[in-house]
C-alpha cells in the first residue's frame, strides 16, 4: 500500500472560506484642524448657576450661532466589491484545477455590511436615542466624541488582528497548494505512463491478431498458438481490472486525507489560541520574576549592609609536615552563647613573657590575648568553608557594588592558599578567585534567562617595592613594569586603569586557570627566614563586571578586586646587612609603608575624614573606587599556629581588630 496523500480540494476550499471581505465600521471622528473655542467670560457664564444662565442666556445662543458643531467624519465601508480576492497559484494538472474551480464556484460571497450614511447618528443602545446635549455643553460632546474615538480605535485594532490572521491563513493555503500541486503533477506523471503501457499492449495485440490471422490463412492447424494469444489477452485484461481497483482505492485514501486535514487545521487554530494565551502568561510571569529579582537584590544588599561593609575574618593555618606541634593551649577557639553549634567568632591566643621569669627559676606567668571577629576558620577548615562564606559578598559584584577581599598576615600564614589555592589543580585546594569566578559565571548564566547579560574582563598586577608590574605580561613585555602607570580611564572619570597591563575578557574557568598560571611564573618572590618562597609583592586580581538587560534599559557595573598582601613581617634591627639582605630591607619598608597607608585609608574613611590619603601608597590609589562608601570590603587575617611566631601572631590579630572596629557607610549600587 502507499502512503496516504493529502487532497487539494478540502485544503483549497478551506482556505477560500476563510477569506471574507471586510467592512469597516462607520466613524463619526471630529475634522482635524476643528477647535472648540470659548472666551474666558463665556466660560463663566456656562458655569453659573441656574439664575444667572437663565439672564446669560442671550450670550449662550450667540456662542452656540457663532461656533456650531462641526459634522462629523464618516468613513466609508469597503463594499465585497472593492475587496480584492486572495490570487491562487496556478495548478499544471487538470484534475487540480478542475478541484480548485470547483471549491471556488461553490464559494458564496458574504453579504456585505451595509455602509453607514454620512451624518448618521450611532446605533443606541435599547432603542433609545441619546438625549442630545446643550450647545453650552462643550466639555460633554468632547466627552462623547473622545467615547467614539475610543470605540472606533478598538474596532480598528480588532479588524487589524483578523485581516493579519487572514493573510498568516492565505500564505498557508498557497504554501499547501503548491505541494498538492507537486503530488497531482506526480499522479499525472504515473497516469501517462501507465497509459504508454497500455498503448503498447494494445499495439502488441494488434499485431499478435495480425499474426494469427496470417497463421489460420497460412496453416489453419496450428490454432494452439492462438489459444495462447487469448490467455495472454485476458491476462492484460486482468492488469486493467487490478488498475482500475487500485485507482479507486488511491481515491478511497484521498478523501481520508482531506478529512485528516480539516482536522489538522481545526487543531491548528486552537493550538494557535491556546500559544496566545501562554505568550500572554509568559509576558506577566517575566515582569513578576523581574520584580522579585529587584526584590532579592535589594534584601541581598541589606542582609550584607547588617553584616557590615567591613568585615573581618581570621584564619589560622594548619600546622605543616616537619613544623613543631604548638602546646595544647597556645590558640584556643571560645564557643558562643548556643555552644559549640555556633560559628565560631572568637580567638584566644597564649603568650609567655620570658623576660618577666624571676631569678629563681619559676616559670615566666601566660598572658592570654583574646580577639573577637565576624568569623573564625579553626585549622581544620576547608576551602570550601571559607568561600561559602563569602559567596553572597562575590554576587554582590554582579548586582553593581564594588567588592572588595583582602589576605593579610604575616610571611607563611596562607595567604596565596587562600586567594590561589595549592598546586596540581586539585579541586579541593582551589582559592577564592576560581572559586569566585566559577560562581559568577554561574549566577550570570542563570540570570540569562531573566534577560541579563553579562561581561567579565580580567587584569592582574603587582606592586613591587611602589612599581606597578603585569602578571599577564606575555614575550618581550616581560619586566617592564616602569612602563604600567596608574591612570584615569578619561577625563572627568572616576574609573581608574593601569596603563600598558592587559585586560583579557574570559568567559569560563580554563581561560581564568590560564592566566593564573602565567601570574604566578611572573610573581616576584624571594627566600626569607619564615618561607622558602615568600611573595615580596601585594598582588591584586580585577575584574571588571558589566552587565545590561537590554529589555529595560538597565545597566550596572563593577569590579571585584582579590588582594594578595605581601608578608607584614616587621625588621629585625641586629640583623647583619649584606648585599642580598638589603635588597629585603628595602623591599619589607615598602610592604610596610604601604600597609601603614591601608590601615590609615580605612581609618580615614571610617571617621569620614574630608581628607583620604589614597595618594600615599600605589596599592590604595589602585583600590581607592573598591575602599570607599559604595564598596564592600572584607579582610582575611591570615595567622600561623606555630609559637615561634606568637609574636607577628598577635601584631596581625590588633591591626585585624582596628579594621573590624571601622564602619563605613551605606554602600550605592553603580547603576544606570
Amino acid at each position: 500500500m502507499e502512503p496516504q496523500q493529502r487532497s487539494p480540494l478540502l485544503e483549497v476550499r478551506g482556505n477560500v472560506e476563510l477569506k471574507r471581505p471586510l467592512v469597516k465600521a462607520p466613524s463619526r471622528l471630529p475634522l482635524p484642524g476643528t477647535r472648540f473655542k470659548r472666551g474666558p467670560d463665556r466660560m463663566e457664564d456656562a458655569l453659573e448657576p441656574e439664575k444667572k444662565r437663565t439672564r446669560g442666556l442671550d450670550t449662550v445662543t450667540k456662542i452656540a450661532t457663532s461656533h456650531p458643531r462641526p459634522p462629523a467624519l464618516t468613513v466609508r465601508p469597503q463594499t465585497q466589491s472593492q475587496t480584492t480576492a486572495p490570487k491562487v497559484p496556478k495548478k499544471t494538472g487538470p484534475r487540480c484545477s478542475t478541484a480548485i474551480g470547483t471549491v471556488l464556484k461553490k464559494q458564496k460571497p458574504d453579504p456585505a455590511v451595509p455602509a453607514q450614511k454620512p451624518g448618521a447618528a450611532p446605533p443606541t443602545l435599547g432603542g433609545k436615542k441619546p438625549t442630545k446635549r446643550p450647545a453650552w455643553d462643550l466639555k460633554g460632546q468632547l466627552c462623547d466624541l473622545n467615547a467614539e474615538l475610543k470605540c472606533c480605535r478598538e474596532r480598528t485594532q480588532t479588524l487589524n488582528q483578523e485581516n493579519q490572521q487572514l493573510q498568516d491563513q492565505l500564505k498557508e493555503a498557497q504554501q499547501q497548494a503548491r505541494v498538492l500541486g507537486a503530488e497531482c503533477r506526480t499522479l499525472e506523471g504515473e497516469l501517462a505512463r501507465v497509459q504508454a503501457q497500455a498503448e503498447q499492449g494494445q499495439q502488441e495485440l494488434g499485431n499478435l491478431r495480425a499474426r494469427v490471422l496470417e497463421l489460420e490463412e497460412q496453416l489453419g492447424t496450428q490454432q494452439g498458438l492462438v489459444q495462447e494469444l487469448q490467455k495472454e489477452q485476458v491476462g492484460l485484461q486482468e492488469e486493467r481490472r487490478g488498475l482500475a481497483a487500485r485507482l479507486e482505492e488511491q481515491e478511497r485514501r484521498l478523501q481520508a486525507s482531506e478529512v485528516a486535514l480539516s482536522g489538522s487545521q481545526a487543531e491548528v487554530a486552537s493550538l494557535r489560541q491556546e500559544a496566545a494565551t501562554q505568550a500572554t502568561l509568559l509576558v506577566a510571569q517575566g515582569e513578576r520574576l523581574h520584580g522579585l529579582e529587584m526584590e532579592r537584590r535589594r534584601l541581598h544588599n541589606q542582609l550584607q549592609e547588617l553584616k557590615g561593609n567591613i568585615r573581618v575574618f581570621c584564619r589560622v593555618r594548619p600546622v605543616l609536615p616537619g613544623e613543631p606541634t604548638p602546646s595544647p593551649g597556645f590558640l584556643l577557639f571560645p564557643s558562643g552563647p548556643g555552644g559549640s553549634s555556633d560559628t565560631p567568632t572568637r580567638l584566644s591566643v597564649s603568650r609567655s613573657d620570658e623576660r618577666r621569669g624571676t631569678l629563681s627559676g619559676t616559670p615566666a606567668p601566660t598572658t592570654r590575648h583574646d580577639f573577637s571577629f565576624d568569623r573564625v576558620f579553626p585549622p581544620g577548615s576547608g576551602q570550601d568553608q571559607v568561600f561559602e562564606e563569602i559567596a553572597m559578598l562575590v554576587q554582590s559584584a554582579l548586582d553593581g557594588y564594588p567588592v572588595c577581599i583582602f589576605a593579610y598576615g604575616q610571611t607563611g600564614s596562607g595567604k596565596t592558599f587562600t586567594m590561589e589555592g595549592g598546586p596540581g589543580g586539585d579541586p579541593q585546594v582551589e582559592g577564592l578567585i576560581p572559586r569566585a569566578l566559577r560562581h559568577l559565571f554561574s549566577v550570570a548564566q542563570e540570570l540569562g534567562g531573566q534577560g541579563w547579560t553579562y561581561s567579565f574582563v580580567a587584569s592582574y598586577v603587582e606592586i613591587y617595592n611602589e612599581t606597578v608590574r603585569d602578571l599577564l605580561a606575555t614575550g618581550t613585555r616581560k619586566g617592564q613594569g616602569s612602563e604600567c602607570e596608574i591612570r584615569r580611564a578619561g577625563p572627568g572619570s572616576e574609573e581608574l586603569t593601569v596603563t600598558n597591563a592587559r585586560y583579557v575578557p574570559v568567559s569560563c574557568e580554563k581561560e581564568v586557570e590560564a592566566l593564573l598560571q602565567l601570574a604566578r611564573q611572573n610573581r616576584a618572590v624571594a627566600r626569607t627566614s619564615q618561607n622558602e618562597r615568600s611573595s615580596r609583592s601585594h598582588s591584586v586580581f580585577q575584574l571588571q563586571i558589566s552587565g545590561e538587560h537590554a529589555g529595560r534599559g538597565l545597566q550596572c557595573a563593577a569590579p571585584l578586586s582579590l588582594v594578595d598582601l605581601a608578608g607584614s613581617e616587621r625588621l629585625d634591627p641586629g640583623l647583619a646587612l649584606g648585599p642580598g639582605e638589603r635588597e629585603r630591607l628595602r623591599e619589607t619598608q615598602a610592604i610596610n609603608s604601604s600597609l601603614s597607608t591601608l590601615g590609615l585609608v580605612i581609618m580615614a574613611l571610617s571617621n569620614k575624614e574630608s581628607h583620604v590619603p589614597y595618594r600615599n601608597s600605589k596599592l590604595t590609589y589602585l583600590l581607592q573606587n573598591s575602599l570607599g562608601g559604595s564598596a564592600k570590603m572584607l579582610m582575611f587575617v591570615n595567622i600561623s599556629p606555630l609559637e615561634e611566631n606568637v609574636s607577628e601572631s598577635l601584631n596581625s590579630l590588633r591591626f585585624a581588630s582596628k579594621v573590624n572596629q571601622c564602619v563605613i557607610g551605606t554602600a550605592q549600587a553603580n547603576r544606570k
